[in-house]
């Protein structure tokens, strides 16, 4: 999964010492990592670390106080409008519009990502099979159950086959066989070239990434393949380094 790691390849999330201050608050302290092509990274941390704001600076959204910052090879300061447009996004909400049929959330994303007519038309076809959901394409989504939004909505967010998605939480509120099913969607797409950035609280998730990132306090506390990670706290799984972590001082 990793070999990608050791040739000489430039990243595409490129981060050095980026910050981000909210008046007398820093909410994110001089961070740097990057992330290769293909990668799926774990960014990892407790409510109030800073890993959504770090992630709304990533994702275009929040222009940082200082430091740098490169997505798809863009600069996240200077050109948030071309990160937005090279990028996938999918929330905890799992960003779909409930009133809309199946085929319309495709469509109207696709319009959104500015795609051509016939390259929609293809695109839905095509993932509506791969999903299992021909039969659903006229359902309205506030019916369909929490886990087929939830592929649906990861499904829309690279309709335009981006080079890298960020998923916000997006196993968040689903039951376990779900969350499976989804990390399959997850490691196709890692499969065919994508970039995934995801944040999660499921410490069993954090072993499906490439590497992960732990943030404490704004900060960046680890960073590392899970199997080193373990080793290191010579501990067996990811909850125990995350609580050595988050109970150890400064």
């Amino acid at each position: 999964m990793n070999s990608h790691l050791e040739n000489n390849i430039k990243p595409v999330i490129y981060v050095e010492n980026l910050t981000k201050i909210f008046g007398k608050f820093t909410a994110v302290n001089s961070i740097s990592f990057e992330v290769n092509k293909g990668e799926i990274f774990g960014f990892l941390g407790a409510n109030g670390a800073g890993k959504t704001t770090a992630m709304k600076m990533l994702c275009g959204l929040l222009k940082p106080t200082s430091g740098r910052g490169f997505v798809a090879g863009f600069d996240i300061s200077k050109e948030p409008e071309r990160v937005k447009a090279s990028i996938g996004y999918m929330s905890q909400r799992f960003s779909l519009y409930d009133d809309l049929r199946v085929w319309e959330n495709f469509r109207l994303f696709g319009g959104i990502y500015g795609l051509k007519e016939r390259e929609i038309s293809e695109t839905t076809e095509r993932m509506l099979h791969e999903l299992g959901f021909t039969q659903e394409r006229n359902t309205m989504v506030k019916s369909l159950p929490a886990g087929w939004k939830q592929k649906l909505a990861f499904s829309v967010a690279i309709i335009h086959n981006p080079g890298i998605v960020f998923l916000d939480e997006p196993t968040g509120g689903v039951d376990p066989k779900a969350r499976r099913q989804f990390w399959e969607l997850i490691y196709g797409a890692a499969e065919r070239g994508i970039t995934i950035f995801v944040t999660t609280h499921y410490m069993d998730e954090a072993e499906y990434c490439s590497r992960i990132s732990i943030m404490k306090d704004g900060t960046i506390d680890a960073l590392d393949t899970p199997a080193n990670l373990k080793l290191k706290y010579g501990v067996k799984s990811m909850d125990e380094v995350f609580y050595q972590l988050a109970s150890s001082k400064g």
